[in-house]
């Protein structure tokens, strides 16, 4: 089982993960910084098909170390996929200044958020207690949110978000739909990846939209305003919620660096 004493802040911040779980130094690592003009053209790379319901969403929980999205029955393929990958969750990364949000970086900038998909292989293993720790477990579709007019498709879930502020609140949030939250286009560049938290295994196909959607900066304020109130948890228990297969949605704080490319080549079926 993963050592829970990791934390954003202190000695056991980021830049010491690698004390705690030696796949910190591995070749697979995530995020890191995408250089355009580096990408591999693959032309044997696929479409990126999704289908989701929103039928079956129901409700969000505050469960103290993260917030909990009860969420529909989807799949993703094709693309650099191979079978079928169920979402089981997607949470959005804020920074600790409000233009400074995303995780990976692309030719040295940032976004204001980004928002994070998570799929298991539900062709090959019986859930993400099984899937997240395999290479081909875990396909994580990606998103950068920037700066511009209000996402209308934003306002039901930042809604959701600021009723649920303490341990135990829930709200309603039935039929959302995530695919309201991707660009029109899904043209992506892909890379073989880690979680970005620990345990930190190599085990996830990431899929970066080219294309963002927009949030306003008094989005991105109502975001972080409830990143701060989820810090203190959400800095344990990461472990023990990726263990199980529980379907929800949280934000975290981006703190891990940028890390090096090693050998990772990122892909795309047209440059």
């Amino acid at each position: 089982m993963a050592n829970l004493n990791w934390s954003y802040q202190g000695n056991n911040a980021p830049d010491h993960w690698h004390k705690l779980y030696s796949i910190a130094n591995g070749d697979h690592q995530s995020p890191i910084d995408i250089k355009t003009k580096e990408v591999k053209k693959d032309a044997s790379l696929g479409h990126l098909r999704i289908t989701w319901k929103p039928s079956t969403c129901k409700e969000i929980v505050n469960v103290g170390h993260s917030l909990y999205l009860v969420l529909c029955v989807c799949s993703a393929g094709c693309g650099p996929l191979t079978g079928n990958y169920r979402l089981c969750q997607f949470h959005f990364h804020g920074g600790q200044t409000d233009d400074q949000g995303s995780g990976h970086t692309m030719d040295g900038g940032k976004e204001a958020s980004e928002l994070h998909l998570v799929h298991w292989n539900s062709d090959k293993y019986s859930g993400r207690a099984e899937a997240f720790d395999k290479p081909d477990g875990l396909a994580v579709v990606t998103v950068f949110l920037k700066f511009g007019s209000g996402n209308e498709n934003l306002k039901d879930v930042l809604k959701a978000l600021d009723s649920v502020k303490t341990k135990g609140k829930q709200a309603p949030l039935s039929n959302f739909d995530p695919a309201s939250l991707l660009p029109t286009s899904l043209d992506y560049w892909t890379y073989n990846s880690s979680l970005t938290h620990p345990s930190l295994h190599e085990s996830v196909i990431r899929i970066i939209l080219k294309d963002s959607i927009t949030i306003s900066l008094e989005q991105v304020r109502i975001a972080n305003k409830n990143l701060s109130c989820l810090l203190a948890s959400v800095t344990v228990s990461f472990y023990s919620v990726l263990s199980f297969s529980i379907r929800f949605i949280y934000l975290i704080f981006t703190i891990k660096p940028i890390l090096p490319l090693h050998h990772i080549i990122i892909h795309n079926k047209y440059l």
